[in-house]
């Protein structure tokens, strides 16, 4: 009998260990494509990239507009020091390949073959095209390269933790592709477009479930800071609730915040995101506005 339970339990950690192993996209998967540098910058700022790869305190002399990574991020998790996303060889982007960085950004795999902690919020980024994801990368290939050494992660049991994404992985990372809604117009599409995938709105804006995975039947209802403390405020009615007069005002919020007398947008993290959203084209501004505005 002992040995028969012993069994038993040695081919369930083999069942568990495989079912956990990271599942990486081949680099045969990657579409042909020729980077738009343009399209990769627009797309850095909706994706917010700087405000989690702030330099850390101790680059005094790096621009501080550079995402040269390693400020803290506190979860209730752990504290995380988001990487180098600049094209320096040695602690940065340099030497990634673009599959690597595909696989890092839509299926959370380290180029070591690490399952990678969704603080990157890598289950939205993995509705986004593969096209886009290469502009991005093109984009930072663009700016100047900062050394700034990796910098652990402050999370009890990280190994296990990040092995334990793997089986997570299964239930709380669906990488369908967005796909347009044909009996929306265009600008909302495309609204919906940079809310679901690139600006991850409702990592924040969606409350989760037991199992720690997006609760899909609530979006956007809001719920508890990803950072522990308070909460995020629902994106539903925003018009409704009177927070906003129409899809225009949400626009106007967003493109001016405080500055034009639109109160609480910089709270609570918030200030970031409007300052990424704001340096979109304004047509971009607008759908996101038409977007939300829908959301009841």
């Amino acid at each position: 009998t002992t040995l028969a339970l012993a069994l038993i339990a040695a081919l369930g950690l083999v069942a568990m260990w495989l079912l956990s192993a990271p599942r990486p996209l081949a680099a045969s998967a990657l579409p042909r494509h020729t980077p738009d540098v343009a399209n990769g910058q627009l797309l850095y700022n909706a994706a917010g990239c700087r405000s989690c790869h702030l330099p850390a305190p101790d680059l005094k002399d790096v621009d501080p507009s550079l995402p040269a990574g390693g400020a803290p991020l506190k979860t209730p998790a752990g504290t995380f020091h988001p990487m180098n996303l600049t094209p320096d060889p040695e602690t940065g982007l340099g030497n990634w390949t673009d599959i690597q960085f595909v696989n890092a950004v839509q299926r959370g795999i380290s180029p070591d073959g690490a399952h990678l902690i969704p603080a990157l919020p890598y289950t939205s980024y993995a509705r986004m095209k593969v096209e886009d994801i290469l502009d991005i990368r093109a984009y930072l290939a663009t700016l100047p390269a900062v050394t700034s050494p990796p910098r652990g992660a402050e999370i009890p049991a990280a190994f296990l933790m990040r092995r334990g994404i793997g089986l997570w992985k299964w239930i709380g990372l669906d990488t369908t592709p967005w796909a347009p809604d044909p009996s929306q117009t265009e600008s909302w599409n495309r609204g919906a477009y940079l809310v679901n995938g690139p600006g991850h709105c409702a990592e924040c804006h969606t409350p989760r479930t037991l199992f720690m995975t997006l609760d899909t039947s609530r979006a956007f209802e809001g719920g508890p800071h990803p950072e522990g403390e308070g909460r995020v405020p629902s994106l539903r009615g925003l018009i409704e609730r009177g927070r906003y007069k129409d899809a225009k005002d949400i626009a106007s919020a967003l493109q001016f915040g405080e500055m034009l007398g639109y109160d609480k947008i910089s709270s609570g993290g918030m200030g970031q995101v409007q300052r990424n959203i704001s340096q979109l084209p304004e047509a971009d501004i607008q759908a996101i506005g038409e977007y939300l505005a829908s959301l009841r």
